[in-house]
This record gives structure tokens, sequence and C-alpha cells, in this order.
């Protein structure tokens, strides 16, 4: 009877811990890191998903989550590396945690934009998001985003030496996302002492008729200077506004001479 009595024990115990065991094998099997899909992102205005977005613009982000747990957050991480700064340009890095009500739950789907700085290096970013469920267990997704200025200019044509009382000309191709505003051109010198009868010239005019609301135009204006103008350096500035409000300078000289070199 003892050894009966003992064997019901031994066989009790152990079916115990096999049941335990078997739980602990389901509880660790129900414990799933969370999976992120459908990862997309592009240029905000028009939810693109080319991977390409323009300075002063915003990216749309966008993607399924699936998770066996509640969501607890959604870290957002954009960043470059190694970009050439020009002047006025500030290096970008953009970190964020996502807590809102609407994606702590089991299966959010992520979507934002963020908006992007138009004083940033254009060029190759990377762009990471971890979720974290309330267990603790992650996932993270991550690709890489060009971010490009939204007017660029080309095949410049512009004289660097003209006479005064004549006229010089000034000739490029402008591209713009947003559509062109307005093309500004700005004359001035700096530190030249005028002649007798001479005055230090200065030149400002918007040009809109013929640029206005296009994608894509030839800059192409021929610019009279005064015969009374002082002979020697002016400074130039061409500025490009598009419809959003960004602007893109370029910059050059002009020599004002006498008479033909």
């Amino acid at each position: 009877m003892k050894t009966n009595f003992r064997s019901l024990i031994f066989l009790a115990t152990l079916g115990l811990l096999l049941n335990s065991c078997s739980s602990d094998d389901d509880a660790s099997q129900d414990i799933m890191s969370p999976v992120i899909s459908n990862f997309e992102f592009g240029q905000g205005a028009s939810h693109t998903t080319d991977r390409i977005a323009y300075m002063g613009s915003d990216i749309h982000l966008e993607a399924d989550i699936s998770a066996s747990a509640a969501v607890q957050r959604i870290a957002l991480s954009i960043h470059s590396h190694d970009l050439e700064l020009e002047e006025g340009q500030e290096d970008w890095e953009f970190n964020k945690d996502f807590t809102d009500q609407k994606y702590q739950v089991m299966n959010p789907t992520f979507h934002e934009h963020i908006d992007i700085p138009t004083n940033i290096p254009a060029g190759e970013y990377h762009i990471e998001i971890t979720v974290t469920d309330i267990n603790g267990e992650t996932a993270t997704v991550d690709g890489h985003l060009q971010i490009l200025s939204p007017i660029s200019l080309s095949a410049f044509s512009i004289d660097t030496t003209a006479i005064k009382g004549s006229d010089f000309h000034a000739e490029f191709l402008v591209e713009a996302v947003f559509g062109i505003h307005a093309i500004s051109v700005d004359i001035h010198s700096h530190g030249i002492t005028p002649g007798e009868g001479e005055t230090n010239w200065e030149f400002k005019q918007t040009f809109e008729e013929g640029y206005h609301g296009l994608n894509e135009a030839e800059f192409h204006e021929h610019i009279d200077i005064p015969v009374n103008a002082s002979a020697g350096e002016y400074h130039m500035t061409f500025s490009i506004e598009d419809e959003q409000g960004n602007i893109h300078n370029y910059e050059t000289h002009i020599d004002i001479t006498n008479e033909s070199l």
C-alpha cells in the first residue's frame, strides 16, 4: 500500500510539473514581437511612396503594425550621414516617440507627416521606426529617403562684363516642383567711388509674366545699364520663389566698364 501511495504521489507531482512546463511554453508562444509591414514614405503633399521629399515641404510616412499586445510607443528617427553643408545650412536630425492613444492599441496603422526644414542639405537621409509593445517586445524597420531642393537652376548664360549705356543678357533654366511664383533680380555695387557725372547703380525688379505658375521655365532677360553708372564690379542676386514660399538664390558678379575690353 505504501508503495502504491508513493507511486500515486510521484505521478501526481510529475503531472503537475509537465502541466506547468506546458503552460509556460504556451505563454512564451503567446508573447510575440510586433510585425511592421507596408512601410512607405515620400512627398507629403501628394502622399507619394517614391521615397523622395523636398526641403520646406513634409514627409508622408505610413506603416501597418501587427501585435499580440497593445503598442506602448512608436519611435521615429530621421538623420543624415556626412552631408556637406552650404552657407546658411544646418544638420537636421528628427527624433520623436509617438504615444498617442490611437497608437496604443493592438494593431494600429502608423500615419504621420513630418515637416522638413528649408535650411538643411540635400541628400540621402536614413529613416527608422521602432515599435515597442506593453510586454517590451520590439520590432524595427528602416529605409532611405532622398531630400531634394524644390527649386533647381541650370544652364547658366549670364554676361560677366558689359558697357555702361548698353545692356547685358541673363539666361538660365528653372525647375520648381511647386511652381514658380516670381523671379527677382537685385544688382548693386560695393566700394565703388563714382567718377565725375557717375552714380552707383542699383537695380531691383521682380519678373512674373511668363514665369508665374510654371514648373519649368527659361529665364531670359536683357537688363539695361544706365549711361552714368559707375564703372566697376557689381554683385547680382537672382532669387526664385516658388508657390510655397521657398526661395533659392543664385549669386554672381558683373563688371561694368566704360568701353569694351
